[in-house]
């Protein structure tokens, strides 16, 4: 008996064969972000002793400070995406709203954030002994970034993306 292939069932028989299944080593602006977020954050090991002259293995696990990793994994991921589909691509748009509200909060809303921690903090420390709220846990005062650090973030997030498309 003779079996009868439809369009659906050709074009996903072609696909498979002359595509590899897509997988995780093969997504460029998912390898792209990641690779981005993890040096930005090692960097913040360096920019730390260079401006403090201390090393700080927390840098590596926390939020604030040089380079952004937030700027560079979102701007890696745009970029990646722009790269590989276009930028007339609906992934690239969304991908770079993402990158603009995820920048944009970085200088904005965390940064005063973190400010007004920092001065809450120094109140705190200023209050008497015997008061109820002089022994509580300081605030975490580094939130958010200045405006070169998340540039500085979305430059690395750009080589990042434009290294992995040249690799590949």
């Amino acid at each position: 008996m003779d079996e009868v292939m439809t369009a659906a069932d050709a074009s996903s028989r072609y696909r498979s064969a002359t595509s590899p299944p897509a997988s995780l080593p093969s997504n460029i602006p998912l390898l792209s972000a990641f690779l981005a977020f993890s040096l930005a954050q090692f960097l913040k090991l360096f920019t730390t002793w260079f401006k403090e002259k201390r090393w700080d293995a927390r840098r590596m696990l926390g939020s604030g400070g040089m380079p952004s990793s937030h700027s560079a994994t979102v701007t890696a991921l745009a970029t990646a995406i722009g790269l590989q589909e276009g930028t007339g691509a609906p992934a690239f748009a969304v991908a770079l709203v993402l990158a603009c509200v995820v920048m944009y909060d970085a200088t904005g809303v965390r940064l005063h954030a973190g400010r007004q921690a920092e001065l809450l903090n120094q109140i705190v420390c200023e209050l008497p002994p015997e008061h109820p709220v002089s022994n509580v846990r300081p605030l975490r005062d580094s939130l958010g970034h200045t405006p070169l650090q998340v540039v500085a973030g979305a430059v690395l997030g750009c080589i990042i993306a434009f290294l992995m498309r040249s690799s590949n």
